[in-house]
């Protein structure tokens, strides 16, 4: 192989053996340790193999190239204590599909040797090695592949590599076995299903090239997929190697910034072990994640599914990597109620026209000492056609016909992974070819110069197969710096076909040359789910929260995991899943579903329940005034009303009928008008009767005093002070409440702190100070009628009016004290209710109690309506 003839290398997880480059060798059909006897005489130069692994197939030619492939998916290890000779490893489980695969590359060997145009007067060898699914295997037919056809022939201390170029592994793990092994030797390899993200380092496998898509592209189309379809909690599940811990972790890094979680995270073991399996299965009833994405090869799924079957577990959504998305082993129809449905990412199928044809030339007639196709019949037929082989299945002809129902080895109609193998045998002979074709002086190498055919170097051809470009069936072939090709999946459903069994059927792609946002397209229509349902499964750790809640994650919990949390009153979410609920603006409020912002409810003290029975009061106690003013001055010879000043009663009357009418105005919605006429109208008429009663109270005090000797006070109190008292208390008032109009008058405003849900329509008083002031010089008026009347209340006579002007004040004090807290902590419309009954109460205890007495007299005591009476000195 063009080095020394002793060299060490270092094989991971492995003691280093000592490779030295023998002159013969025993073979035997399966691997065993490489053992070494070396000659007491010529210790350094001479060494026998004592076994080595036999290729299941080869084939000479001028350039010969290595094919690794796994024909089973199951071993029993031997046991390797280092006292005696270990027994060759056994494997079980053949597996027709990678069969298939295996007889691809033959087919793809033998078309470039017939193919005039490619490679002309060369020839294409091979050597094919089964793997049996194990890195441990797979390393023990890495190192025989190297060694030639054969030890007899193969001069290998001397020329160039017998082996150019290698065609596998299947699993991640295995190749990077090989891709180690082959390193030292500078031989390229080409994996056909090899799709781990770690082979994209190029410093640690500088030799390593493959034809199906790099794992990163995978792992962002299933979250890309995971989102669409809303499953945002789901289960992961991962093969024993590099191929499943790359996935995992590529997808854990994609799913980061979406609204994916990962419920739980699952190692199926290399070697099955049933026990863990088991452990599995109960953590997957367990959780609530209906979808499982799984990461593994067949190998591992066979024995997992078998054992899942067995515990009856349904209603889980798989979503598979490509690494078994198309295994026909599990197309049976007795697989379909519990992985029908299935959904995942194969690689692109192609198109090989001869492939059918030919692997109908695979029989026992043609190969009766393989054992391989041996096993073929037995896993086809249940049958032996050799019973010599030692085989517990009855004996038949081998000339049993291949029939398409044999999907696991027969499916030709959209191969994938042999489309692969197919490729990737073509890259090597394209880029030999190109190699062959290079001119002297014009090559890629040291001083422009070309490989000899003759002693052609690996490296020499990994060169040209890094350059490589052509095109197979329209498909274009080539690899990008890293080694990687065009980045193209088909989504692939698992669905019900008419003998009862399962169909692989094409629902959609995934194409990363597309532009951002369209790489994933999917025909939603033509998938079949878990359980043979139409509708998407639901997959999530808890319910949506609908508009009107927003999401509240629970403590410890991944964020996936939440409750969903109302929203407060005056916030609202309108999507499902709202993280947080948005304030409406000032003058809205959110409906009752929290789902919209509505306009607030706007209230003012209208012409409603309550409006139209102030209403009603304030006009029949103005009209009860009005009938008392017209008692009065039908009566007004009387002496009743003579005695009492019917001028100041006239006066009085007259402004209890502004009172009463006044509160209308604190009814209907506030204007800048009605604002201003409230408080003034009420303040000067209230302060208009006030005065008046003021007026009369000092008469009254005088008139009785006056009767003294030598007291001239009438003479102060006649009709002109008397207007001249009304007038100028009043004017007090109407100056205080023309300053407060001229600085900061009342005016309408919009109330939203109260009640925040509605808007109250009330009069800001503008300035508190003037407003305190006007109902302050009320309030003095009231309370210096109170002291003059209640100093006159034991005055002599029948008809004291002081004592019913000291009632009246009390009466209009209490009304007014109780006034002041309830209209404070009253809002809006029931503020004005308020002030409005204020106006009201005071106004009928006015009227009451100055004028019920009066009337009564005159109207139904008549003759107590005489001056000595009144003044009381009737004779009795």
């Amino acid at each position: 192989m063009g080095m020394a003839n002793t060299s060490v290398v270092q094989l991971t997880g492995h003691i280093p053996l000592l490779l030295t480059y023998p002159a013969r060798a025993a073979r035997s059909r399966h691997a065993a340790d490489t053992q070494f006897s070396l000659s007491p005489t010529a210790t350094a130069k001479v060494c026998t193999l004592q076994n080595s692994l036999e290729p299941d197939f080869v084939a000479e030619g001028d350039y010969v190239i290595g094919g690794i492939f796994p024909l089973h998916y199951n071993q029993e290890m031997p046991d390797l204590n280092c006292t005696y000779k270990p027994p060759p490893v056994k494997c079980n489980g053949f597996d027709p599909r990678s069969f298939r695969w295996a007889q691809t590359m033959r087919l793809a060997v033998e078309e470039i040797n017939q193919n005039t145009e490619l490679l002309p007067n060369y020839t294409l060898g091979y050597k094919i090695f089964d793997s049996c699914a194990y890195p441990l295997t797979g390393q023990r037919a890495a190192l025989a592949v190297l060694n030639g056809l054969n030890e007899d022939q193969s001069p290998m201390c001397s020329g160039a590599s017998p082996l150019l170029a290698m065609i596998g592994e299947s699993g991640s793990a295995q190749s990077i076995v090989l891709s180690r092994i082959l390193q030292p030797f500078r031989i390229p390899m080409i994996s056909y299903f090899s799709s781990c993200a770690c082979f994209a380092d190029r410093i640690k496998y500088p030799n390593f090239f493959r034809v199906i898509p790099n794992d990163d592209y995978q792992v962002n189309a299933i979250a890309q997929l995971l989102v669409r379809f809303n499953w945002t909690w789901v289960g992961l599940m991962h093969g024993d190697s590099e191929y499943g811990h790359f996935a995992v972790q590529g997808l854990l890094r994609e799913l980061q910034g979406t609204k994916v979680c990962v419920a739980y995270i699952e190692m199926i073991p290399l070697l099955y072990n049933r026990q863990r399996a088991l452990e599995i299965m109960q953590v997957m009833q367990s959780s609530m994640a209906k979808v499982a994405v799984v990461f593994s090869g067949e190998g591992e799924m066979t024995p997992f599914f078998k054992d899942y079957m067995t515990q009856n577990i349904t209603g889980i959504q798989w979503v598979a990597s490509e690494a078994w998305a198309t295994a026909s082993v599990f197309t049976g129809n007795e697989y379909y109620p519990y992985l029908g449905g299935t959904i995942g990412f194969g690689i692109s199928k192609g198109h090989i026209s001869r492939l059918s044809d030919y692997l109908l030339t695979v029989n026992p007639q043609m190969y009766p000492i393989n054992p391989l196709v041996q096993e073929l019949w037995e896993a086809l037929y249940g049958c032996s056609p050799s019973p010599s082989f030692g085989s517990q299945f009855p004996p038949c002809s081998g000339q049993e016909s291949l029939l398409d129902k044999h999907s696991a080895y027969m499916n030709t109609s959209s191969p994938r992974v042999s489309y692969n193998v197919y490729k990737a045998v073509y890259a090597i002979a394209h880029s030999l070819h190109n190699l062959l074709l290079c001119q002297p002086d014009q090559g890629p190498f040291l001083n422009n110069s070309c490989a000899q055919s003759n002693n052609i170097h690996p490296w020499q051809l990994q060169h040209y197969i890094q350059e490589v470009m052509f095109k197979i069936a329209g498909e274009e072939v080539n690899f990008d710096l890293k080694g990687d090709s065009i980045p193209y999946y088909d989504i692939i459903n698992w669905q019900r076909g008419t003998g009862g069994n399962i169909e692989f059927v094409d629902v959609g792609f995934f194409d990363r040359t597309k532009p951002a946002g369209e790489e994933l397209v999917i025909q939603d229509d033509r998938i079949m789910w878990a359980g043979h349902q139409s509708e998407v499964p639901v997959s999530v750790c808890s319910a949506s929260c609908l508009p009107g809640s927003r999401k509240a994650v629970r403590r410890g919990e991944p964020v996936c995991c939440f409750d969903c949390v109302p929203c407060d009153s005056g916030k609202i979410s309108n999507q499902t899943n709202s993280i947080e609920c948005t304030f409406c603006p000032e003058d809205f409020w959110s409906n009752n579903e929290r789902t919209v912002c509505i306009p607030k409810k706007v209230e003012f003290l209208t012409y409603d329940s309550l409006g139209i029975a102030l209403t009603v009061i304030s006009v029949v106690g103005a009209c009860l005034t009005i009938a008392v003013l017209a008692v009065f001055f039908h009566h007004r010879n009387t002496a009743i009303v003579r005695v009492n000043n019917s001028e100041l009663s006239f006066f009085i009357l007259f402004a209890l009928t502004l009172c009463f009418l006044c509160s209308l105005v604190f009814i209907g919605e506030p204007t800048s008008w009605s604002c201003m006429l409230r408080h003034t109208a009420f303040s000067i008429t209230f302060s208009l009767c006030i005065s008046c009663i003021l007026g009369k109270t000092l008469v009254v005090l005088a008139a009785f005093t006056a009767t003294r000797p030598g007291d001239n006070i009438m003479k102060w109190l006649g009709p002109k002070q008397q207007r001249a008292i009304i007038f100028s208390c009043t004017l007090i008032q109407v100056i205080i409440c023309a300053a407060w109009l001229i600085d900061a008058p009342p005016y309408p405003s919009r109330n939203t702190q109260y009640e925040r849900s509605k808007i109250i329509l009330e009069c800001s008083v503008g300035s508190s100070l003037a407003f305190w002031c006007v109902l302050g010089y009320i309030g003095l008026q009231a309370c210096l009628c109170f002291i003059l009347a209640f100093l006159a209340r034991k005055l002599p006579g029948n008809f004291n009016e002081a004592k019913f002007i000291t009632f009246s004040m009390l009466i209009f004090c209490a009304v007014w004290l109780a006034f002041i807290p309830a209209y404070i902590s009253s809002p809006g419309n029931y503020a004005d209710a308020v002030e409005s009954f204020a106006i009201l109460a005071s106004s009928f205890g006015l009227l009451f109690c100055l004028f019920a007495p009066k009337c009564y007299i005159i109207l139904l005591k008549p003759e107590k309506n005489t001056k000595q009476h009144l003044m009381g000195k009737e004779k009795k």
